[in-house]
């Protein structure tokens, strides 16, 4: 038999329709199963789960239905001992049912640190070596003596710590400096614009003092405060201003980049808040 004559054959015709029909049926039940295995159009926002206790976790994570793992776990003051910390992916991010989300848990003890010794180093130096020993860097305290912007004592709450001894991580460190025996002077740096993590640097590295910093009416979240930037500042950037080592600066932020627009020269009460470190954060 000729090929031309098998093509046209009934057997030929019969099995080719009866392979296109098993194909066919594969490709549309791979795609039942597919859209079965993905949940098409079934995506939900992952719910908040920062805040909330082991217990109050798992209810959460049932009534949405979604499984969750814990993998690590941090010491922070945002929540409380025990609670969720930080979570993969944020909330409102949508996923499909049952999915993973990561979690890290706010540890129940503090990790303690050893204090460094900051004493004869330069300032510079200094900083550096107090944010990679896990400490935060409070005030800038300048006496006169003979060197500039050189450590002559590192003070927690107040009082002379020695290296060696154990500090909570995240503990706030003051630092004494020498201003030399004159009257040495910094310029006033521009923050107009910055975040507070970067005003914060200039500020130290222009050997200031950060006293205060308040968030507007526009802050309502966590996320709002890291996207906040400065809009007022005192004493205000001009050219040739000046003030002495380890003067005050006050930041006043926004998520409003209209503000920015906004004279500066704007009057502002004379009531400036008094010397103290903590800031308004919403919850």
């Amino acid at each position: 038999m000729s090929l031309k004559n098998f093509i046209l054959s009934k057997v030929f015709i019969k099995n080719l329709g009866l392979a296109i029909v098993i194909a066919v049926g594969v490709v549309i039940m791979l795609l039942i199963y597919l859209n079965f295995y993905t949940r098409h159009g079934q995506a939900r926002p992952v719910p908040d789960f920062l805040g909330l206790t082991m217990e109050q976790t798992a209810k959460l994570a049932k009534k949405s239905r979604l499984r969750y793992q814990v993998i690590d776990s941090v010491y922070t003051t945002l929540v409380p001992r025990g609670c969720i910390a930080e979570q993969n992916p944020k909330p409102g991010f949508k996923v499909k049912k049952w999915r993973n989300v990561v979690l890290t848990i706010n540890a129940f003890y503090p990790e303690m640190v050893a204090m460094p010794n900051l004493v004869d180093l330069p300032k510079k130096q200094a900083l550096s070596l107090i944010e990679s020993s896990g400490l935060e860097i409070g005030l800038l305290i300048y006496r006169p003596d003979l060197s500039i912007d050189v450590v002559i004592d590192q003070l927690y709450n107040g009082k002379n710590i020695p290296e060696g001894d154990s500090l909570q991580k995240g503990s706030v460190v003051d630092l004494v400096l020498g201003k030399g025996w004159s009257n040495e002077l910094t310029s006033v740096p521009d923050l107009i614009g910055m975040n507070l993590e970067p005003a914060r640097n200039i500020i130290l590295v222009s050997s200031l003092n950060l006293v205060t910093y308040t968030y507007d009416n526009t802050i309502l979240n966590r996320e709002d405060t890291l996207n906040a930037i400065v809009y007022k500042q005192i004493p205000e950037f001009k050219d040739n201003a000046s003030l002495q080592l380890g003067s005050a600066i006050y930041l006043w932020l926004t998520v409003d980049s209209a503000k920015l627009r906004v004279d500066s020269t704007l009057i502002i009460s004379d009531t400036i808040p008094s010397v103290d470190l903590l800031s308004k954060t919403p919850d």
